[in-house]
């Protein structure tokens, strides 16, 4: 019980995020909308993310080599459409960090696999966080107030957060508070941060700006969720809400499912959306996003031969 609780407060919170929704919105209208989207920019969405994929693979590939790790990129961006897979059929959004980890350690020290995974994943979070606080001053007028602040606030705290495990010194200046029961634990911790320390912060500035332009592409590929719906809105409207609505994925959920449609119809409002409209279009993305992850299977399968075929 213990070990699924996490799984099952994700499903938990994503079905009463959904049961809300289902009372501020008609999803048979919903439905009905999503049945008339236009394939060609779903397709273009669907080769967004994808091809996001490859962006995400070489800023783990400037991470690793900042470290020194001999790994090709083509294994990198397998590992990554493999982690996309995983991340598509388990209800936990960081299932494939857990496998990018593990197979990577097959070529470099297991601390410096999860150490390149969990630095790769924070300057993803990092450059989230810069645009949504950019994002904030241009925010719709009619943007609730309780959001504004509550953005604001993990927006602060996770780069505040972020950048201090980047750092290092604090972590283990709290390593040594920790009972000697758990040190043997903690030594595992710390050579995974010693290992995040060894990426060197000219590679870590590197990985933010590759996640800037990743971010780009997310708010591509929810613009072109709006066009595939028929939808006028501004190209500079998506700039504004995406940081949001991707931050949402943040909070335990299956993908973000619940949450996003939570907080859409707000989002949308000022660009002319009714609830229904708003929700359709994340739906949309998210059904792009897991759509995509299947791409992973038949790539991770033949990356696994072909490396097989090489041993001895």
């Amino acid at each position: 019980m213990r070990k699924h609780l996490g799984t099952i407060l994700k499903i938990g919170i994503t079905l009463l995020a959904l049961l809300y929704v289902s009372t501020r919105v008609d999803f048979a209208d919903i439905g009905q909308r999503l049945l008339q989207a236009k394939l060609g920019w779903v397709l273009v969405g669907f080769v967004l993310v994808n091809s996001s994929l490859v962006v995400r693979a070489f800023r783990w590939l400037l991470l690793l080599r900042g470290i020194g790790a001999p790994i090709e990129f083509r294994r990198l961006v397998s590992l990554y459409f493999a982690a996309n897979f995983f991340n598509s059929v388990l209800p936990s959004g960081f299932s494939g960090d857990v496998v990018r980890a593990v197979e990577a350690a097959q070529d470099v020290p297991a601390e410096t696999a999860a150490g390149t995974v969990l630095v790769d994943r924070a300057t993803g979070l990092l450059a989230l966080f810069m645009i949504g606080l950019a994002a904030l001053p241009f925010r719709p007028d009619n943007f609730p107030q309780t959001l504004l602040w509550q953005t604001t606030a993990v927006c602060l705290i996770g780069l505040i957060g972020g950048f201090a495990v980047l750092e290092g010194r604090l972590v283990h200046t709290f390593g040594r508070w920790v009972p000697a029961r758990l040190q043997p634990i903690w030594a595992k911790v710390a050579g995974v941060i010693t290992a995040v320390q060894a990426c060197g912060w000219t590679a870590v500035w590197q990985a933010i700006g590759v996640s800037i332009i990743f971010n780009l592409m997310q708010i591509s590929w929810f613009a072109t969720a709006g066009l595939a719906l028929g939808y006028s809105v501004p190209f500079s409207h998506y700039f504004l809400v995406t940081p949001f609505l991707s931050i949402a994925i943040l909070l335990p959920s299956i993908g973000g499912l619940g949450i996003r449609e939570s907080l859409a119809p707000a989002l949308f409002a000022s660009a002319g959306l009714v609830d229904e409209q708003a929700v359709a279009l994340t739906l949309l993305v998210f059904a792009i996003e897991r759509l995509s992850g299947f791409l992973g299977a038949p790539i991770y399968i033949l990356d696994t031969l072909r490396r097989s075929r090489k041993r001895p």
